[in-house]
């Protein structure tokens, strides 16, 4: 069976000139399968027929091999006459284990394991996410630009494995919260992307129904979204302390940047939370610059993990979706063990600007964001990772790639055509659950109610 496809893959070489090089041969099958024909002098125009790929079934990590590998090796309706060579899912490493970077630790006997499993579901799941994220963005930066979405907006590309690998690490009702580079935790948190466009161009349809902009979405267990640098942390272990309270086991992640590190509420929350032993993951996200200013410059310390002082601190490759799922899964058992808070240092970096006003340039240059781009980006880190070991196949890759692009515009259709909210609705949603009440000052010559 070898020999009869070398023999094969060597006739499609010489057919269409392409080189065997370092590929194996069931490799070069799928790459070339779209010159795999057979066809008769009375039918040409077949021979020109482009294959259609099958989509991929959905990604998900409740699915079991065997529904996996029935759903792609459902036969494909194709011409008389035509031979395609396909692969199914029994094909690729279904799962693998990778060697990831050893994370430094401050107070701590041992830290995360350095070894970490991925598999082939999951890292499918992983890369549509961060993809995701990263095309909503790009979006929001080209709506941005065209002047549809106005004011305020900080954007999280080059981010994605922080708030993904994060979300692979706790449940969905442990709670979050963060700061005004939020988009990427709401998409994770359930939120879809059209509400996240419609929130940012200030319609309806918005997560906040258009009245809270960037800086202000909310999900359930996901608390924002919050415009005063360093000011979610002491909000964030109070939610900690009404875990500890309701004695439910979840946990708080408690996100916030390298230039809120230096904030005076910050500390305060780091002592009560330790003499509380509240179930407090705190995380800085340290991007490198806060605002236009180097970590360098702003803090006499860079070693933010250690800033807790009492509170035990892990340092972690921030662009490295298993790094920080894996340290993630620490911090949250650490937590629930009755053990405490615990602070994680994230080293990412983020390819915009700080916010759409700041070119990003000016403070540093850009073959510095090439080089991160070429050497560290967590999306083709996770590609690769997926590409080297047989565990994808690129064709797989670029149809999501065209499915997410596909989702991405039809989200910024949404926001651009949906309506603005009516006046009448202005001061509606105040209070959550309390009678309608006047709103003072917002008109002289009419009288707003709030609707809860």
């Amino acid at each position: 069976m070898q020999n009869m496809l070398t023999i094969i893959s060597n006739a499609l070489c010489r057919i269409t000139g392409r080189n065997v090089g370092a590929q194996t041969v069931s490799e070069l099958l799928i790459d070339l399968s779209e010159y795999v024909t057979l066809t008769s002098p009375a039918a040409p125009a077949m021979a020109k027929t482009q294959r259609q790929p099958p989509k991929p079934p959905p990604v998900s990590t409740r699915a079991s091999a065997a529904e996996l590998v029935s759903a792609q090796t459902v036969p494909l309706a194709r011409p008389a006459g035509r031979i395609v060579v396909s692969r199914s899912f029994a094909d690729f490493t279904p799962q693998a284990t990778f060697d990831i970077k050893k994370c430094d630790v401050h107070r701590l006997e041992e830290g995360p394991p350095v070894r970490a499993e991925l598999t082939r579901e999951q890292g499918l799941q992983y890369y549509r996410t961060m993809q995701t994220v990263r095309r909503m963005e790009l979006k929001a930066d080209q709506l941005y630009k065209q002047k549809i979405i106005r004011g305020f907006c900080h954007l999280y590309d080059g981010q994605e494995a922080c708030a993904m690998g994060i979300e692979a690490a706790i449940n969905p009702s442990d709670h979050l919260i963060t700061a005004y580079r939020a988009h990427g935790y709401t998409y994770t948190r359930g939120v879809a992307v059209k509400e996240i466009l419609a929130e940012l161009t200030g319609r309806k349809g918005g997560v906040a129904k258009g009245k809270g902009g960037s800086m202000h979405m909310y999900a359930p267990h996901f608390y924002g979204g919050n415009g005063i640098v360093g000011a979610q942390v002491p909000l964030g272990a109070g939610i900690a302390l009404a875990c500890q309270y309701q004695g439910n086991n979840q946990v708080c992640v408690t996100l916030y940047g390298d230039g809120a590190a230096n904030q005076g509420q910050i500390f305060e929350s780091f002592n009560m939370a330790a003499l509380w032993k509240l179930p407090c993951i705190f995380i800085c996200e340290n991007n490198k610059y806060g605002m236009g200013t180097s970590v360098e410059r702003a803090s006499a310390s860079t070693d933010y993990y250690r800033r807790g002082d009492f509170i035990p601190g892990i340092r972690v490759d921030g662009m490295d979706i298993l790094c920080v799922r894996e340290a993630t899964k620490f911090a949250a058992d650490h937590c629930r063990a009755g053990k405490g808070p615990i602070l994680m240092e994230l080293q990412t970096y983020r390819y915009h600007g700080h916010s759409m006003s700041d070119p990003g340039v000016s403070y540093r240059t850009r073959e510095e964001i090439q080089e991160v781009r070429s050497k560290s980006d967590p999306i083709s880190m996770l590609k690769e990772r997926m590409l080297s070991n047989n565990m994808a196949s690129a064709e797989e890759f670029k149809i999501m790639d065209v499915e997410i692009r596909k989702q991405i515009e039809e989200a910024a259709q949404f926001a651009t055509s949906d309506p603005e909210p009516p006046l009448d609705q202005l001061c509606n949603h105040i209070f959550s659950n309390e009678p309608p009440i006047e709103v003072r000052g917002t008109n002289p010559w009419s009288m707003l109610k709030s609707i809860s």
